[in-house]
């Protein structure tokens, strides 16, 4: 072998070597292409439903009673009696605790006693006056003074009767702020009565979304102590001001409390359906992609993905309102569209629960 042929061996050899790699029995990168677009990708699907679905508003308030008064001391006096206690159910006008009113009840007697005095006083210059014997003037006010005398007795009467302190509404005694032998003043609070079936929420809401509330607008409350359990409320009042403060308006709701479970102080978490669509076609969030700030569903069609811009409107409890773009009887597909670009070959189930009615 000459020199020739020796330094051409290992050309051949490395032709050698690229012909085999290329050779029958390896798959190609085109080959590994052509297989994996053709295997269907297995995916779930879901079907549109028209339901109905509400536009809503979120926030958070404390529960307070809209029945809740104080009940303050109308006379001076010590305290000798208290009827009721905390957590006590009592009624409009019932007595709650005494004072001692013995100093009144004496002032009372002796306005009573001084008011009977002048009436028969007067009694007898009505019958000296038909006589002549006492002028008109002088029965006039001989009348003035039994009037006073009248309007003195029953103040007296009153500031006694006040001694009984009463409920001023019907409802819970929530505090008792007096003791057995301790004095109190007039004005000073004795008791707080909460009626627990008439509650509120004074909710703060954003200046920008005034337009939007309206009086007897729906809501749903959640409370820590009962996070599994809604309840019903209502947009009772609306304040037509803005807290120049914060930039809010206040929207009173009035809480559905006729079970009892809840109690003024504890904190809620509102929402307000503040705008309804009936018969919506909607489908689960979940199925909604985002690609070039277009919204965008995947859709079954002979096994293959087909992509659809859609226009989107109200979204609630995981489930959107479609505006455009779907008839309604396509199947959506809701997992595994992420990896899916147009005309991907699927392998579509059903998930294990379909909605298929609103």
């Amino acid at each position: 072998m000459n020199s020739k042929n020796v330094a051409a061996v290992p050309g051949i050899a490395f032709f050698a070597t690229v012909l085999t790699a290329c050779g029958v029995g390896v798959a190609s990168p085109s080959e590994d292409f052509i297989r994996e677009a053709s295997t269907p990708l297995p995916v779930q699907v879901t079907v549109p439903r028209s339901a109905e679905i509400f536009a809503t508003y979120h926030t958070t308030a404390t529960i307070a009673s809209d029945a809740d008064a104080p009940i303050p001391a109308r006379v001076d006096g010590e305290v000798i009696e208290i009827l009721v206690e905390e957590g006590d159910w009592v009624e409009k006008g019932q007595v709650l605790g005494r004072l001692d009113g013995e100093r009144l009840r004496i002032e009372v007697k002796q306005a009573k006693a001084n008011l009977e005095k002048t009436a028969r006083e007067y009694d007898r210059f009505i019958n000296l006056h038909e006589r002549s014997l006492v002028s008109t003037a002088a029965l006039d006010d001989m009348k003035f003074a039994v009037d006073a005398l009248n309007a003195h007795y029953k103040l007296k009467k009153l500031e006694y009767d006040y001694t009984a302190i009463r409920a001023s509404i019907s409802g819970v005694v929530s505090a008792r702020s007096i003791k057995i032998g301790r004095h109190v003043n007039a004005g000073d609070i004795t008791f707080r009565v909460t009626n627990p079936s008439e509650l509120v929420a004074y909710l703060q809401i954003p200046q920008s979304e005034l337009s939007r509330f309206a009086v007897g607008h729906l809501a749903s409350v959640q409370v820590d102590s009962m996070p599994d359990r809604n309840f019903s409320a209502t947009v009772g009042r609306i304040s037509p001001t803005i807290d120049t403060r914060n930039g809010t308006f206040r929207a009173t709701a009035y809480v559905d409390n006729d079970n009892g479970l809840l109690v003024p102080g504890m904190f809620g978490r509102f929402e307000i359906a503040y705008e309804k669509h009936s018969e919506a076609l909607v489908i689960p969030v979940a199925a909604v992609l985002e690609e070039d700030n277009e919204s965008v569903v995947y859709v079954v069609q002979d096994g293959t993905a087909v992509r659809k811009i859609i226009t989107t409107g109200i979204e609630e409890g995981g489930q959107i309102e479609i505006l455009s773009g779907l008839a309604g009887d396509e199947r959506i597909i809701l997992t595994g569209q992420n990896s899916l670009r147009e005309g991907s070959k699927v392998l579509a189930s059903l998930p294990l629960a379909v909605p298929v009615a609103g």
